[in-house]
């Protein structure tokens, strides 16, 4: 199992900037849905929370009601929301790129779990993905409320060490939860597949250019077989695909060209993956 990400085929890596704006992108259109009540709401608990360790009773109530009112806020907005999201966060999995490697990794996990040695096949399948995932952390509404308010009950009581035990507890029930996964094949895939249909509407291509064509295509079908492996998708839907890029494979043979070659392929990629 390797340590280090595997270098991506020049193909591939030809696609690395729209592979990563298409990321920015998605986290942007993601924290455009924070609530800023809800991003409040926190930084004053954890202003409160401060407080308390250094005995100041009075700024931590300060800071607690202003949470407070920010709460109210949201639930007198959206009485049915559960969760009220205050940040998000990206995790990308791009440890693999060699079908050959992740072959060998799933032949290990197999036997592994065969052989009843689960903890072995842990960190093998853990490790079996290439993917953005988009993640968003959020206050528990139906909770998190009762416990600021009370809270601010042992502060008033005068219960300063109990009470910064107990707004730590309320901090540690914000909920994580998985908003997005995108398989980082098909972003590429849909990438080289943007790119190879320009080379492959353009007449009079150059060597180099009907190479460069050639190279996208076979990448592709790299990425195709990842994703098959990594279980992204059902596998008897990746047998058309195939069939289709060998089939634009002839098709652009010789330095022809022309035009609506990829388009079947790019919207069976888009609703599969």
């Amino acid at each position: 199992m390797p340590v280090t990400p595997q270098k991506q085929s020049a193909a591939t890596d030809s696609v690395k900037t729209e592979v990563e704006g298409a990321s920015s992108d998605m986290v942007l259109e993601k924290r455009k849905k924070i609530l800023e009540e809800a991003s409040t709401a926190l930084s004053e608990t954890e202003t409160a929370l401060k407080a308390l360790g250094e005995k100041k009773p009075d700024v931590a109530i300060s800071a607690l009601e202003k949470a407070t009112g920010k709460l109210e806020l949201i639930l007198a907005r959206d009485p049915g929301l559960a969760l009220a999201p205050v940040d998000t966060s990206v995790v990308t999995y791009d440890l693999l790129a060699n079908i050959d490697t992740v072959k060998a990794m799933i032949h290990d996990a197999e036997n592994y779990l065969e052989d009843g040695e689960i903890q072995k096949a842990r960190p093998i399948v853990r490790n079996l993905a290439s993917e953005i995932v988009y993640q968003s952390r959020n206050i528990p509404l139906a909770t998190y409320p009762a416990a600021i308010k009370a809270v601010v009950s042992l502060i008033d009581k005068g219960e300063i060490d109990n009470a910064r035990i107990a707004l730590q507890s309320a901090l540690n029930t914000l909920v994580v939860t998985t908003d997005k996964v995108i398989p980082l094949p098909k972003l590429r895939t849909e990438h080289l597949l943007k790119k190879a249909e320009e080379l492959a509407n353009k007449k009079d291509r150059s060597p180099e250019e009907d190479k460069t064509l050639e190279e996208e295509v076979a990448a592709v079908r790299d990425q195709l077989k990842l994703a098959e492996l990594l279980g992204y998708g059902d596998k008897e839907s990746y047998k058309p695909l195939y069939t289709q890029l060998g089939e634009i494979e002839e098709k652009i043979s010789g330095g022809k060209s022309g035009r609506g070659w990829f388009a079947n392929i790019r919207e069976k990629v888009s609703e599969m993956l």
